[in-house]
């Protein structure tokens, strides 16, 4: 990389940073807000300060302070500090240790976005949200100044992007979020897919903003790692933009996916978000996700696989292809379709890996085989996902939230007995999660309508609450001998 590429690339971002945050700060000081008489310019040089912070703070997250990290800096601050940044080189900068420890800062709110945030509450802004973009834009920077994007620097984003969006709050985000326990009953499931491609398809809506995605992602229940999974995805993607917009050689990569856990984890749901944020970032144009399973792909005559293949591959184009139970279309007999199908895929994921992002999902076991079985799969799926199961404070909450959808409420008597049940099912190859919580509740609320039916002209509580008596002993499926 040059110093001038990437002097311009830090340069804009820190920019934008100062001219946002410092226009945020004097409508809060000029509103009386803080109590604080402050001029301008000292305004604008706490601004600089703060950005100079957390750009030091990135670059010593994985404490490399290579000189394609340094040289930017030291272009972009040097002439805003009368210190000894001016005019040094990358090697007196590491000699003097002056970046050492400056990771520790992403590890609390500043004092400036404190200020900001405390107006937010006063008068209902969204200054807090402005500064955490322009802050991670300034993150996301320093991270496309190396070649290479080192793991201690995604995982910094990740830290410090929890750290703002805890303090800021569940406000930043518009509308609810659907449940991430049931693959196949997610209650937004029709608001979430664009109208199918076709000559006459209206236009798209506008894509969605990032951060009401990732909001919308956050509040899945459960699922910790699957969403920082999904946020350094997205930070490499973003990263990837920067460099290219000033030139820079971007690492290709692809952005295939496999998915792997029991059925119910959530990753039908999960997809469907992604293919919104692949959409966001410019991956697709359409951000629709096709789903599909064995059925779909493979035919019972000869030649009629690959064209079904290549058709669901139409229908997914600028979005994302869904297959679910992937694994199925490598067990049949020797004169089975299911290979052909393999064969197909593993050419188009190639011919169209512009056009459509593909999605192969299953047990965990299963899905290692699938890769194993033509050489082309591993390469063009070089990143699994793993879905684990929930737990059962995970279960108790999807219950309680499909309950409440319901019309329902849980008396404390049949929470407990409710995570006594979950409790005794075997976590194994199989296990239900979602799907189970919610099979669960169609079992509980049976068990509600007998008891409330004997009842003499039943109240509105005893009609919509749920006691541990109405929860059977094991969820449907699950009984033993």
């Amino acid at each position: 990389m040059s110093r001038t590429q990437g002097t311009a690339l830090l340069g804009a971002a820190v920019d934008r940073f100062c001219a946002g945050v410092t226009a945020s700060l004097l409508h809060v000081t000029e509103a009386g807000d803080t109590g604080v008489d402050v001029s301008d310019s000292d305004l604008a040089g706490d601004v600089a300060v703060e950005a100079y912070r957390i750009a030091c703070a990135f670059i010593d997250s994985d404490g490399r302070h290579s000189d394609d990290e340094l040289l930017p800096l030291i272009a972009t601050f040097g002439g805003r500090f009368d210190t000894q940044l001016s005019g040094a080189t990358p090697g007196q900068v590491r000699d003097a240790a002056l970046l050492r420890g400056a990771a520790r800062w992403l590890d609390r709110p500043s004092d400036l976005f404190e200020i900001l945030l405390g107006a937010d509450r006063a008068e209902g802004s969204d200054h807090a949200l402005g500064y955490y973009r322009h802050a991670m834009g300034i993150a996301h920077t320093i991270v496309a100044l190396d070649v290479i994007s080192t793991e201690g620097e995604l995982a910094a984003i990740e830290r410090y992007r929890d750290t703002l969006l805890a303090r800021i709050g569940p406000a930043r985000s518009s509308g609810s979020a659907p449940v991430g326990g049931d693959d196949h009953s997610d209650p937004a499931r029709g608001q979430a897919d664009p109208v199918e491609p076709d000559g006459a398809a209206e236009p798209l809506p506008p894509p969605r903003p990032l951060e009401e995605l990732m909001a919308e992602l956050d509040d899945l229940i459960g699922l910790a790692e699957v969403k920082a999974e999904v946020r350094r995805i997205t930070d490499l993607i973003r990263v990837g933009e920067l460099r290219a917009q000033v030139d820079l050689p971007v690492a290709e990569r692809s952005n295939h996916l496999v998915f792997t856990g029991n059925p119910g984890t959530g990753k039908t749901t999960v997809a469907r978000l992604l293919a919104q944020i692949y959409r966001t970032l410019g991956v697709v144009e359409r951000g629709h996700l096709i789903e599909v399973d064995r059925s779909s792909l493979v035919a019972g005559f000869v030649g009629q696989t690959a064209p079904l293949v290549t058709k669901r591959f139409d229908e997914a184009d600028e979005g994302m292809l869904f297959i679910d139970e992937a694994y199925s279309l490598i067990r049949g007999s020797e004169s089975d379709f299911g290979r052909e199908a393999v064969d197909t895929l593993v050419k188009l994921v190639e011919d169209r890996r512009d056009r459509v992002v593909v999605v192969v999902a299953g047990y965990p076991d299963e899905m290692t085989a699938f890769l194993d079985v033509n050489p082309g799969l591993r390469s063009r799926f070089p990143r699994t996902v793993f879905f684990p199961d929930y737990s059962t404070d995970d279960l108790v909450a999807i219950f309680e939230l499909l309950a409440d959808k319901n019309g329902y409420e849980l008396a404390d008597d049949a929470r407990s007995r409710l995570a006594e049940v979950l409790d005794a099912v075997p976590r194994e190859q199989g296990f239900g999660n979602g799907r189970l919580a919610r099979n669960l509740l169609e079992e509980t609320m049976a068990g509600h309508a007998g008891r409330v039916v004997a009842l003499t002209d039943p109240t509105r509580d005893q009609l919509a609450t749920i006691v541990a008596a109405d929860i059977p002993d094991e969820p449907p499926g699950h009984r033993r001998g």
